[in-house]
């Protein structure tokens, strides 16, 4: 506040009310650090989508907002996988469950998906997987 970054202060407070929302949501409780992750991801990809959105309507400078708070909430969040680690986790979750072909897709995501929490969309995650096992 006192540094007097606009995008910063809003980006800040939208994410507080998002994680207030969703601790009064349902039966009120607190959320755990993995909880409030989850939530700082899915108002990451919101400002994605949007920022897409906006470029697709020719509004470049509401896109460039958006990639600005987008840019802020990275910064509170794990760092994402490279493709090569992704790739290494999927490769080893492949080998530990004996999957073989696209009807053991469910299982590999299911096995790969807590180990790359926060860490990778999960539309990464799957078309890695998609590439393994069609390969």
């Amino acid at each position: 506040m006192r540094s007097r970054d606009q995008v910063r202060l809003r980006t800040l407070r939208m994410a507080l009310a998002s994680i207030t929302n969703e601790e009064v949501s349902g039966a009120a409780h607190e959320l755990s650090d993995q909880d409030i992750i989850k939530v700082l991801t899915r108002e990451a990809k919101k400002r994605r989508e949007a920022a897409e959105a906006y470029d697709a309507a020719g509004r470049a400078d509401q896109a460039e907002a958006e990639r600005a708070e987008g840019d802020v909430l990275a910064g509170y969040l794990p760092a994402q996988l490279s493709d090569d680690e992704l790739a290494g986790l999927v490769r080893t979750a492949i080998a530990e469950t004996g999957a073989a072909g696209m009807p053991a897709m469910g299982k590999v995501m299911k096995a790969v998906t807590p180990q790359v929490a926060g860490r990778a969309d999960g539309s990464r995650v799957a078309a890695e997987v998609r590439r393994q096992l069609g390969a």
